[in-house]
């Protein structure tokens, strides 16, 4: 689907994702349900697709300019791989409401945890 919104949308979560480190999903999900509009499950698989050039661009990026830990690197990314396996096939399994929820509940933890840290 073709909007005025791809480009904006597209600049705000590169933004993003530059500045915190993958943190363009959370700009993108809630952009993707809004603007598009695209039905819940749907954003949130068309946002990690979305994500996974951006977040290679800014870690080259990021390893060229900073200090990176590699044997955390490793052991999280493995980590992740795990993880994102469990996460895609819970996509599926959950309903709108609770997938909704679930962010909400991230994105409120992670706000809290930032502006008390």
């Amino acid at each position: 689907m073709k909007t005025k919104w791809n480009i904006p949308i597209g600049l705000i979560t590169g933004l993003a994702n530059g500045l915190f480190g993958a943190g363009g999903g959370t700009v993108l999900v809630p952009a993707l349900e809004r603007f598009k509009p695209l039905e819940t499950h749907k954003a949130h698989a068309t946002a990690l697709a979305v994500i996974l050039p951006l977040t290679i661009v800014s870690g080259i990026i990021y390893v060229w300019g900073v200090d990176v830990d590699w044997p955390a690197v490793g052991l999280v990314s493995a980590g992740g791989v795990v993880g994102g396996l469990i996460g895609a096939k819970l996509l599926r399994k959950l309903s709108a409401g609770w997938l909704n929820m679930i962010f909400g509940l991230f994105l409120a933890a992670g706000a809290i945890r930032m502006l008390f840290s």
